[in-house]
């Protein structure tokens, strides 16, 4: 997995005053939790930040104005229509700990000949990791699959160390069968029909 060094300060002002203030300095409010400690308020840079999220699941070793600190994202939320970052929520982890995150899912091959759709049934897999050695995704085959067949979380291979966090019989990926339209019931034309057209003596 990917780690980064990030640089936070603590923050002391709260409230939307004091975010406005943040992202005018490029930086957003976060929480840092975890390990029974009290959470600590703090600004992270945004673009920083940002460009860390690009990994999921990423290991960050936090310097809190001098205190080194190892954490893991766990909630980011992001503005609606432009999608900037607005607040982060930062787990405390220590090496050799295990923790639950969801893993992207990611999927090769090609499904078998015919009129077929894959449904996701997860996007993420939640499985039980060490806190150092997160899988950064976990790859599916669908080569050869049709409609009927699933594949299961038991049937997914998942790195050395790293383990289920559901039920191994849960689905997380389908293939249906593609339902071609039905088409439109014919409407009422009763009364409404023409009357053939009257031809004029000669």
């Amino acid at each position: 997995m990917a780690d980064v060094n990030l640089s936070a300060s603590v923050r002391t002002e709260f409230g939307k005053g004091a975010a406005r203030r943040l992202r005018r300095e490029e930086k957003i409010p976060a929480v840092i939790y975890g390990h029974g400690a009290e959470p600590q308020h703090v600004a992270l840079p945004s673009y920083d930040m940002m460009m860390a999220l690009k990994t999921p699941n990423v290991l960050i070793h936090l310097d809190v104005d001098g205190k080194k600190q190892l954490v893991i994202p766990k909630a980011v939320q992001r503005e609606a229509i432009r999608g900037f970052l607005v607040h982060a929520d930062l787990l405390i982890v220590r090496k050799g700990e295990k923790v639950n995150v969801d893993i992207p899912i990611h999927v090769e091959g090609d499904l078998a000949p015919g009129q077929h759709l894959l449904e996701h049934v997860l996007v993420a897999l939640p499985v039980e990791a060490e806190a150092t050695h997160i899988p950064e995704s976990v790859t599916v085959s669908v080569e050869g699959l049709a409609a009927g067949d699933s594949v299961h979380a038991h049937e997914i291979q998942l790195p050395k160390g790293t383990t289920l966090a559901i039920d191994g019989d849960d689905v997380v990926i389908q293939v249906l069968s593609a339902q071609a339209e039905e088409p439109a019931a014919d409407e009422e034309t009763e009364g409404t029909a023409e009357a053939p057209s009257e031809v004029a003596p000669e």
